[in-house]
């Protein structure tokens, strides 16, 4: 019995750290599609916290937010959302450890791009202008990054058929599997 406890405790350790790995985070999900602007605020009263939802409830900047593809992310104490829907404390931790963040006691802005890279990182209050501003000037490349996807299975299909149809010679028929 102490053996199978000790090899099931091993196993444990081993694997534990590995899943855990795999668990990239909420930005990883992300990355391609949009990008995240983050805030991570001690709490809910925080000026710039305040003044940021404030903008995005104009129409013109939630059009322009929309627009440029953009998630809204918020950390309050320990408590994270995207774009008004809660993330368990796990995404929320990862989310934070992924932004290599060091100590501090102010408000920290940060925009990731859809290639995953830091584009912006403000302390402090800051417009949303600034932050459309930066994103304006992002080389075309960012702008247009799109997630890889996978081809469908038509799509590859066909490929394969084309390419047995180029070749000259007839695609040879399936063998039956023997039982």
């Amino acid at each position: 019995m102490f053996i199978r406890s000790l090899t099931l405790a091993t196993l444990l350790a081993v694997v534990g750290p590995a899943m855990a790995a795999d668990n990239e985070g909420p930005l990883a999900q992300d990355q391609g599609k949009a990008r995240p602007l983050i805030v991570i605020a001690p709490s809910t009263v925080d000026p710039t916290l305040v003044a940021l939802k404030k903008s995005l409830d104009e129409p013109a900047n939630r059009q322009a937010f929309s627009e440029r593809n953009m998630v809204l992310y918020t950390v309050i104490n320990t408590i994270g959302q995207r774009d008004g829907k809660d993330l368990d404390p796990q995404s929320t931790m990862a989310l934070i450890r992924s932004l290599k963040l060091g100590a501090g006691a102010q408000t920290k802005v940060i925009l990731v791009g859809k290639d995953g890279e830091k584009k912006l990182e403000h302390s402090g209050a800051i417009e949303l202008k600034e932050v459309f501003s930066t994103i304006d000037q992002l080389p075309a490349a960012e702008k247009e990054a799109i997630a890889p996807t996978l081809a469908p299975v038509s799509e590859v299909k066909a490929a394969h058929a084309g390419k047995a149809a180029k070749s000259g010679k007839p695609a040879a028929p399936p063998k039956p599997l023997d039982d």
